[in-house]
């Protein structure tokens, strides 16, 4: 059996109703759902439920439109206006991180998922939308700063993009020009040009595909950063907890705080930062050390920890001595055997023992 029918507009789609369509999806009740674009009020009012287009935003009639003139909601605790991805995942979001965790809808866990996720991933689907800047444009001219390079292909609204236009392989547009100019592909008898004009129907059956392609895109980011936060973040949370409260074993002054290995993985950074500002620390840990994997002959890694979540820039660097240095020659320069080397930018290090990482990151502290 189908399920309710989903509509969103047709023509040129954007990053938010394709996220929001999929994760619809997630649902039961939406599991076999058929997706109509169209523009026509008409067939809308035919829909279950509708994004994106409308007019209306309307939580009770199941309508996810955030165009009009008067609408300003936003996620609790933030100020980034909703797109139909956010509204989607505002009322829907609980419900999708059950589904696909198993966790409970009263789980403590799961609130913490659903703040997470909307804060690391669907906010910036939001501010794409609503042509809301990560910095205050004017702020940044204000002060003079300039963009490095363009970063305009680096992100999943440009790869959203991008494929809203068809447009022919290589292979098949050396194939159409041999064509065009008398010549077959096989250097035989000519092969007219594909010219024919496509029908509407055609037309629209293509960007359709098209605009589903782009909803599967998403749609595995979402689900990517949903079961890598349940499978490895959220677990984390306890293991770095433990490890902040026993530092000063290793540096009476807590700047140096050992992660133990987990299969799993423990991303660190975000609970460091929490438990630093919950306890009246922040900027106190320099240093985080982890295994490179669980063998008792295991290699250990040095990461100086950076000045905020996501930056390149870190609270303290690396020695720059040792920057760039390998085996022998670092294990000279740092007064530490069994060092392996020290990356160029002074982000990360290792030594084939914890010990020797140990005593590496504590130089570096005291330098």
């Amino acid at each position: 059996m189908a399920g309710p029918l989903i509509g969103t507009h047709s023509g040129h789609f954007h990053a938010d109703e394709a996220l929001a369509v999929y994760i619809l999806r997630l649902l039961p009740d939406y599991a076999n759902s058929t997706l109509i674009r169209t523009r026509d009020a008409e067939k809308l009012a035919t829909c279950h439920t509708v994004v994106d287009v409308g007019g209306t935003y309307d939580d009770s009639a199941r309508r996810y439109d955030h165009h009009q003139r008067e609408f300003n909601t936003v996620f609790p605790a933030h100020n980034t206006k909703l797109s139909s991805a956010g509204l989607v995942y505002m009322h829907y979001g609980k419900r999708i991180i059950s589904t696909c965790t198993g966790l409970a809808l009263d789980s403590p866990d799961l609130e913490l998922l659903y703040q997470k996720l909307y804060d690391d991933f669907v906010e910036a689907f939001d501010a794409n939308d609503n042509g809301i800047s990560a910095y205050d444009p004017a702020a940044l001219r204000s002060a003079g700063i300039e963009k490095k390079f363009s970063d305009k292909g680096f992100s999943i609204a440009s790869v959203v993009n991008r494929l809203n236009y068809s447009h022919p392989s290589p292979i098949a547009a050396a194939t159409q020009s041999l064509s065009t100019n008398g010549v077959s592909a096989e250097g035989g008898v000519s092969v007219p040009a594909a010219s024919e004009k496509k029908s509407p129907e055609q037309a629209q059956a293509e960007e359709d595909e098209r605009f589903l392609k782009a909803s599967q895109f998403v749609g595995d980011q979402f689900i990517s950063e949903l079961m890598d936060k349940y499978h490895s973040w959220l677990p984390a949370r306890s293991v770095v907890k433990e490890a902040f409260s026993s530092r000063n074993q290793y540096d009476p002054k807590g700047r140096i705080m050992v992660v133990p290995h987990r299969p799993e993985g423990v991303p660190w950074s975000d609970h460091l930062y929490a438990l630093e500002k919950e306890t009246g620390q922040e900027g106190t840990v320099l240093y985080v050390l982890f295994a490179e994997n669980g063998e008792p002959d295991s290699k250990w890694r040095i990461r100086s920890v950076s000045k905020e979540a996501g930056s390149f820039e870190n609270r303290k660097d690396l020695p720059d001595a040792w920057k760039g240095v390998r085996d022998e020659e670092l294990s000279k320069v740092s007064g530490v055997p069994g060092g392996v080397f020290i990356h160029a930018s002074g982000f990360i290090g290792g030594n084939k023992t914890f010990e020797g990482a140990l005593e590496m990151a504590k130089k570096a502290a005291d330098m």
